[in-house]
């Protein structure tokens, strides 16, 4: 059984259907692109994936349970989380702070061990802390840990925002147009950075992106939206060498 399983999703905004009857699925730790035109609905079906917006019609199944209906931060707790194309962190907060916000949802203390500062407080605060420092390590960036998150680097602000989605313990991580403002050197380092997340955390990663040689380095399987349809689905070379996506979103000629 899939792992995460789409049916029949539609999202229609009055007139306008953004997302139209997207069937998929994604298996455990695999790494998978989804490409198409700008406006093709790639966001939205982001969107759907993520709680953010509730499907008109269809239905999004993440090992067996039905999301349909749930809030955002029960989708993440289920498993989904993502990044953004425009980039979300707490600019204000260090860049520990954004980690351990992350945390959070994850937390095991109540309300009244939280009010009252018992011991579980301070022994799960102190645990949440040192697992916030050592994701950052990972990722190289805990000598960033006391930097304001707005301070940061441009790449390293994307790859901060994809560390905290890491922090949620996803089973899935939607990653939209990650190398969006990137330089060449960076775009290569994030594709490394990618690969390493799949292998070291065995989780899936699905991702949106406009820089083709990066999709078609890294990814196994790619989906093809165009107007909102689902227009093909294959392994790289097969969406390579695919005439109606070269002809709707390549510019008429194989990559």
């Amino acid at each position: 059984m899939a792992l995460l399983e789409v049916k029949n999703l539609t999202r229609k905004f009055g007139g306008l259907t953004a997302v139209d009857n997207v069937s998929m699925e994604i298996g455990e730790s695999e790494l998978i692109g989804l490409i198409g035109p700008n406006g093709a609905g790639k966001t939205t079906l982001f969107n759907l994936l993520t709680g953010v917006y509730t499907p008109t019609t269809g239905t999004v199944t993440l090992n067996g349970e039905l999301l349909n209906g749930k809030k955002p931060y029960k989708f993440a707790l289920s498993g989904l989380s993502r990044t953004f194309q425009n980039i979300r962190l707490f600019k204000d907060l260090s860049v520990l702070d954004n980690v351990k916000v992350a945390m959070d949802a994850r937390k095991k203390y109540g309300f009244f061990a939280n009010l009252l500062r018992l011991p579980v407080y301070y022994r799960r605060e102190e645990e949440k802390h040192q697992q916030a420092v050592d994701l950052l390590k990972i990722f190289e960036m805990e000598d960033f840990q006391d930097t304001l998150a707005r301070n940061l680097p441009y790449g390293e602000q994307r790859r901060l925002e994809i560390v905290r989605a890491l922090a949620t313990k996803p089973k899935i991580v939607f990653l939209d147009e990650p190398a969006a403002g990137l330089n060449p050197q960076e775009t290569a380092e994030l594709t490394e950075l990618i690969r390493r997340i799949q292998q070291q955390f065995g989780i899936s990663i699905v991702l949106i992106e406009h820089d083709m040689s990066l999709v078609m380095e890294v990814t196994e399987r790619i989906y093809v939206l165009d107007y909102g349809k689902l227009l093909a689905e294959g392994s790289p070379e097969e969406i390579r060498h695919n005439e109606q996506v070269v002809e709707a979103y390549l510019g008429g000629g194989a990559v």
